[in-house]
Order: C-alpha cells, then structure tokens, then sequence
C-alpha cells in the first residue's frame, strides 16, 4: 500500500504541533476552506487518511466519495460524527482519542458542580445588578455530605470520583452495566454501584458520563428527571442527546430538579429561542469541557500519531470498528 498516494485531509485545521508531525513524515496534508459538507465533498476522493474533529459528520454519501480512504482519525472521544456502519463496510479504520481528554473534562465537570452548589453564576450575576445583599440569602450549599451520581464509570468518571469524593467525604453512586465487576471492585472504598434509578432518586447531584447511541439517546427523559430529589442538580458534558432536551427544560421550569450545567446540546451550535438561554438556573458552556489550551494538542497529536503509525504499517490504537482488522487490507498491519 502506498503512502505517498493521496493526501491527509483537515476538514477543520489542528494544532500546529500535530500538523507538523504530519508533515515530518513527508506526507501531503490538505485543509479544508471550511467544515461544511459541500467544501470536503470534493477533497474526499483523494483523501487516504481523515483526522477529524467536530465541525462535520462524515455521512454515508460523504464516504462514498472516497477512493481509498484508510482511515478517519478522531481527535476527540467519541465517533458520533462518523458513519461507523459506512466506514466499516468501505474498509475504513476509524479511531479516537478515547481517554485523552479524560482527566481535562473530569475538571470541567467538578468545576460546574461546584459552581451549581455554591451558586456562583447567580452570585456574580446579582452583585453586577448592585443587589449586593444576595449574602444573606444562604443560596449556596456545602459539598460536604452531597452525594454525586455518576452515570457511565469509565475513565472520565473514575477520575471525577477521585476529584469528589475527598471533598464531599461520603460515599459516591454510580451506574454502569457494561463495567467489568472487576473494575468496580477497585473503587469498592469510595463508590456504590447501583440501579440508573436509584442513583436518581438519591444524588444529590448526578453527572453524566456516556457515549450517545441507540442505547442511551434520551436516557434522562421526564420519567427518570422526576426520580429526582427538588433539590438536586445534573450535570451533562458527555452528548446532548443523552438527555432530552425539552424534558430538562420543562423540568427546571417546574422546579422538579433545582438546576443543571450543560456543556452539550442537541443542536450545536445552540439555536437562537432556546429556552435554557433564558434560564437563571442553568450554567452554559459551549461544548469546551476538553478544550483546554494543554489539551486540544494532546488531542490532535495523538489523533495524528495513529494516522502515522497505520502509514507506517502499525496497528493503530483505539480503534472504534475493530472487525476491519479481518480483512485482507489490512492482514499485513504489526502489533506494536
């Protein structure tokens, strides 16, 4: 297979640092104008390797664009940007950054959760209005004994646990099906593993840590919201369709949960009438709990690194579609 045919495509530019790394190995890399499907349509066919982030999904017809498309590289986490049935019928080795960003969004999420129990966006918003009493209202609320529930214990998760628990000092909830008994037994010191419900009804904030997929779209809906305590919190910087939308909102509306912090939305970027702009009991972030300064180069250079290693005859790491690895094209690829 040769390297030296086709080109790296940027849909969107990455860190100078990844670029070069790119370039280093003598490969050819080509940035898209812009993210939109009608600016990268007509740079598919040529493209051997993707490394992409989140400007744009990669659809079926986009696919099908490509010639000989090795691989789509992510720089983030998750692949719901891909068409990962598509991708894998074409052959095509997709992977992420699975794990790098896992401590960085761990210290987002903390910092929401702390910012919602000490009600930080309403006393800096009140104290610009002069409404300096606001003091003696006793809005805020200790960490000390709260309980939070972490829903999906992978490594964002356990991290988040490791930051929490010494600060609350009691013993943390989570849920996750999928994770091995053995995983769970190592945080037997500090963690219950419980039903989804029951870490609703008990938290005392709940936190939410999943992939998006047929499995967990709507998750949280209005029946699982009114599970919770009034006063509890949710806290979402995982993928906006994990929790429905308009239920969350219809929720805080009706003071059936006290509040939420969001870094993520069911449409990106957030449209314009959106109620949960207008709403004093939430905290907004624009999808940025990974891009921190330190960490969006973490990203794209290991994302860049795998697209490397798989040029250079290596099995990548990460690798979201495995079943690709059984077909002749890619027999030939060594284990590092």
């Amino acid at each position: 297979m040769d390297r030296k045919k086709g080109y790296v495509l940027l849909p969107q530019p990455i860190e100078e640092e990844a670029r070069q790394m790119l370039e280093n190995e003598g490969l050819e890399v080509v940035v898209a104008p812009d993210a939109s499907p009608a600016t990268v349509a007509p740079l598919m066919k040529d493209a051997r390797a993707i490394v992409l982030r989140t400007g744009i999904f990669l659809s079926r017809d986009l696919l099908a664009l490509s010639d000989d498309l090795w691989t789509i590289s992510r720089t983030g986490g998750g692949v719901d940007n891909v068409d990962l049935k598509a991708a894998t019928e074409k052959g095509v080795i997709v992977t992420s950054s699975l794990g790098v960003n896992a401590s960085t969004v761990a210290e987002h999420t903390l910092s929401m959760i702390l910012a919602l129990l000490k009600h930080l966006f309403l006393m800096d918003r009140e104290i610009r209005k002069g409404n300096f009493k606001i003091r003696f209202k006793n809005y805020p609320r200790d960490v000390l004994g709260k309980r939070l529930g972490i829903v999906g214990f992978g490594r964002i998760g356990q991290i988040l646990a490791g930051y929490f628990h010494p600060l609350s000092q009691t013993r943390l909830l989570a849920y996750d099906p999928l994770l091995p008994e053995a995983v769970k037994a190592g945080f037997s010191d500090m963690v219950d593993f419980v039903s989804l419900d029951e870490l609703l009804r008990t938290s005392d904030v709940v936190s939410v840590h999943v992939p998006l997929n047929e499995h967990t779209r709507n998750m949280i809906a209005w029946d699982q919201l009114r599970l919770m305590k009034p006063q509890a919190y949710i806290v979402n910087v995982s993928r906006g369709g994990v929790v429905n939308e308009r239920d969350l909102v219809r929720a805080l509306r009706e003071g059936v949960i006290s509040g939420a912090a969001l870094d993520v939305f069911e449409n990106e970027p957030v449209e314009a009438g959106n109620p949960l702009l207008e709403m004093d009991n939430v905290i907004l972030t624009p999808h940025t709990a990974a891009l921190t300064e330190e960490c969006v180069v973490r990203m794209a250079t290991e994302a860049v690194r795998r697209v490397i290693d798989l040029f250079n005859g290596y099995e990548p790491d990460k690798i979201a579609n495995p079943e690709v690895l059984q077909l002749e094209k890619w027999r030939h690829l060594k284990k590092r």
